[in-house]
């Protein structure tokens, strides 16, 4: 994970509040050694921050730091964010308002 997270900051940087998730890929097989059809794979809602921006910049021009940091796992909404694609790999911007929960 750790050289995961290394490679993606180093080519996206987020600016301002967004926040760069990757999301957790559902289990391809069974406990038992059964591979799922990926068709009946469940999509997770969770993922771990790649990247985050400096925070968010009020009208005052005072920066609000983000309470999240690299390697974070998260909680995300079904619906939003910016698809981006690395290096094959698929990554989500998100605004940190937008991320539901951080999970502990």
């Amino acid at each position: 994970m750790a050289s995961r997270v290394t490679k993606f900051s180093k080519t996206i940087v987020p600016m301002m509040d967004r926040v760069l998730v990757q999301r957790i890929k559902p289990q391809q097989k069974t406990a038992s050694g059964i591979y799922i059809p990926e068709k009946a794979q469940e999509a997770l809602n969770e993922g771990h921050v790649i990247a985050v921006g400096k925070g968010l910049v009020t009208q005052e021009g005072k920066v609000i730091p983000s309470e999240l940091k690299e390697g974070d796992k998260v909680l995300l909404p079904p619906y939003g964010g910016s698809t981006v694609k690395v290096d094959n790999e698929e990554l989500i911007l998100f605004r940190e308002s937008e991320i539901l929960a951080k999970i502990q």
